[in-house]
């Protein structure tokens, strides 16, 4: 894939996809880290001498962290230095207004790409190169640079749709990540153990059957909410816990359970708020509709046995509510473990980026990224969107030369 110096960009207009999605703190709304606005100032840096427009997104419809991007602009200024100007807009009169006003040097964060109906959506690259968001912007840009790693395996318009219309080209992020993946998948010994959380249950159910298909996992530890379906698969919760399509997603976590009966590790005990504390508990004695929010010290003590025993690591998505202190055990206790451990050690996505700086330990890791359901997929051997947009107009440029 082309890089910055491959293509001609000084003086020009230039669309940089970042994702600088970041965790917000649960009772202020405030960004909690800048792990992946930080990410995103080196290819800002490296384009000083373009107009750039950084598009991201933030959270999702519905979810409290679903939020307008004025606060990363902040952040992006102050890392930077000089004024990032934002845009409470996308595509409208005033965002083309002030995209077409840039001068060399300038750069502007447009609004939140989510508040686009598109955006939350996937298709083919064509069809991508021909939605509202792509085709009332491209024209004015000359170039388009993709940075998005953590959000790579995303066929959204703004990850796909540039690249079939304008030069394209990777930035730091994405070059730095693939050359740290490449390096560290070529040296990595079994036994592979993969240790999944977090909340984004569909994206780890995709995962898991490439993951140990390829010999990537030949232990999966759960916890978070991918746990808990796989105990209620288990009919080790009888209650429903508030997913949507939970019924599917249990199905196939049944399925995925007997494919492969020694692969899978459930918690034992959990940890829940009973009257306002920690309270930890056998799985069986979780009340009807009772809320896990970490995973409990025998699980912990299992877990970290494994991590310890394992060839690598691979970690994705905090095991609990790691934010409030009442339930950061488990967090911090398997990425400990992972930090002793002899093996290869790799974690990924924001929360957990977050959580090494705050438990000290980040230096201890092998490799960190800021990608989550990307990772996971990248590993798995799946073919990611942003990564296939690249080649293609790699393939495109070489044939005009």
């Amino acid at each position: 894939m082309l890089t910055i110096e491959d293509l001609s960009l000084e003086g020009k207009v230039v669309f940089l996809r970042v994702d600088i999605n970041t965790p917000l703190e649960p009772k202020t709304g405030k960004l909690m880290e800048l792990n992946r606005i930080q990410e995103a100032t080196v290819s800002i840096r490296d384009l000083s001498k373009m107009r750039v427009v950084v598009g991201s997104h933030q959270g999702r419809a519905g979810r409290d962290d679903f939020i307008p991007l004025k606060q990363h602009a902040e952040a992006l200024s102050q890392i930077l230095g000089k004024q990032v100007k934002f845009a409470d807009d996308i595509f409208g009169p005033y965002a083309i207004k002030e995209i077409d006003s840039l001068k060399n040097g300038e750069v502007l964060l447009l609004d939140n790409l989510r508040f686009e109906a598109e955006e939350n959506m996937e298709f083919t690259p064509k069809e991508a190169s021909q939605t509202i968001l792509v085709q009332k912007l491209y024209k004015h840009f000359d170039a388009c640079v993709l940075d998005a790693f953590p959000t790579a395996h995303r066929a959204a318009p703004s990850i796909i749709g540039f690249s079939y219309l304008l030069p394209t080209c990777a930035g730091r992020l994405v070059s730095k990540e693939l050359k740290a993946l490449n390096r560290i998948v070529t040296v990595s010994k079994a036994p592979f153990t993969t240790v999944l959380g977090g909340a984004k249950v569909t994206d780890r159910l995709e995962a898991i059957d490439t993951l140990i298909a390829n010999k990537r996992a030949d232990k999966v530890l759960l916890c978070g909410l991918i746990a808990n379906v796989f105990l209620k698969a288990a009919r080790k919760i009888e209650y429903d816990i508030g997913l949507d399509k939970e019924d599917r997603l249990v199905e196939k976590a049944a399925f995925l359970m007997a494919d492969y009966p020694d692969t899978f590790e459930l918690p034992v005990d959990v940890a829940v708020s009973r009257s306002d504390e920690r309270v930890e508990i056998l799985v069986s004695d979780l009340k009807n509709g009772e809320k896990v929010l970490d995973i409990g010290s025998k699980t912990i003590d299992h877990y970290s046995r494994i991590i310890r025993s394992s060839g690598t690591v691979f970690m994705s998505g905090p095991p609990g509510l790691f934010e409030d202190p009442r339930f950061g055990n488990g967090t911090e206790s398997l990425l400990r473990a992972m930090a002793s451990s002899f093996g290869t050690t790799i974690v990924s996505g924001g929360h957990l980026s977050a959580a090494l700086e705050r438990f000290g330990i980040k230096e201890w890791i092998d490799h960190v990224s800021t990608a989550g359901g990307a990772l996971v997929l990248f590993l798995a051997g799946k073919k990611l969107p942003l990564i296939e947009a690249l080649e293609n107009y790699e393939t495109k440029f070489r044939k005009k030369q």
